[in-house]
């Protein structure tokens, strides 16, 4: 199978399906004159021109607006932000109209839209640029949220987000758009909803997302090397949550680890930790850990970044504690 890279493969999902459906555009900062600010839309304004491939200025709020009107008047937009950063300035719209529309008029008027763009840290990058939004957005009744961690997994949900009816938030990470992976050269779609055992196991469950899955992956290597058996299983979509993987694990094993890019306060693994204690807690050997961004905004000073973000060592620290094998 063909390997190609993450900006590749979101660049083909969105290709296909503004070919198959005239009515999907793409607009954002960047996005056509130059090519976009990652390179994901390379190309594409030289395909389908200016009025489905549309520059914006630098108005998050102004931007937003014109794209969800759009999509309560039969277009299916595609918003690509250069940040998920610079996104809290289009809240009010994703909220309080993109979110709220089909309820507020009685199922009358839909808003089938995927904002999409960079999420979390890429580095040294500060504070204002550092932040992961998957908890925020998961917490709005009304938006679906996907975090992907791979090619494949990119092009096939990116295609399932641009054709659902509601709308969904699709976060992707800066470091990530140069990976490359297998993506096969016909069309495929994957369901949203779904999460994926990334690898198997039998010891203990490590649950994580989007870039962060290096870290349970890199962490589940060093396990095997001392015969400790991790499975991985990789969301994939926050909201909803495949609740049903996740137990079917524990079951297994008996041990739940959850690793994520957020900071710990109302996040995405205390949701998976109420739910699975509250329907998993007889198969529970020990109490759910988890290993998170910490608790401060992110600083500048490369040693603080290392310190800021989960890691591989902490992680096997971590999952050896929950085994009870080290205190």
């Amino acid at each position: 199978m063909r390997q190609i890279t993450f900006r590749e493969a979101l660049r083909e999902a969105m290709q296909e399906e503004m070919r198959l459906d005239e009515r999907v555009f793409l607009m954002g900062e960047e996005v056509a004159e130059y090519n976009g600010a990652y390179k994901v839309s390379q190309g594409m304004l030289a395909e389908f021109g200016e009025k489905r491939v549309i520059d914006t200025p630098i108005a998050e709020l102004g931007f937003t607006a014109i794209a969800v009107g759009a999509a309560q008047n039969g277009l299916r937009p595609i918003v690509e932000f250069m940040t998920w950063n610079f996104a809290v300035l289009a809240l009010d719209q994703i909220l309080n109209t993109a979110s709220k529309m089909l309820a507020m008029s009685g199922g009358q008027v839909g808003c089938p839209i995927v904002f999409r763009g960079a999420n979390g840290s890429a580095g040294q990058l500060g504070a204002q640029h550092s932040t992961s939004f998957e908890s925020m957005y998961a917490n709005i009744p009304g938006i679906k949220v996907i975090s992907v961690s791979n090619p494949y997994d990119a092009k096939g949900l990116l295609k399932s987000a641009i054709r659902d009816e509601n709308p969904v938030v699709f976060m992707e990470s800066e470091l990530m758009y140069g990976d490359k992976g297998e993506v096969p050269e016909g069309e495929y779609i994957i369901p949203i909803g779904k999460s994926h055992i990334a690898r198997e196991g039998s010891d203990v469950t490590i649950v994580s997302f989007n870039k962060m899955m290096k870290v349970a992956l890199g962490a589940a290597e060093e396990l095997a090397k001392e015969n400790i058996s991790a499975e991985v299983i990789d969301l994939r979509t926050i909201r909803p949550l495949d609740w049903f993987t996740i137990l079917e694990s524990v079951k297994k094993t008996n041990h739940l680890v959850i690793v994520e890019e957020q900071w710990p306060f109302a996040s995405v693994s205390s949701e998976i930790c109420f739910r699975i204690q509250k329907e998993g807690f007889d198969y529970l050997d020990a109490p759910i850990r988890r290993i998170t961004s910490a608790d401060a905004p992110m600083h500048y000073a490369p040693n603080l970044v290392s310190a800021y973000l989960p890691d591989i060592t902490r992680t096997v620290k971590l999952v050896k504690e929950v085994l009870y094998m080290v205190k």
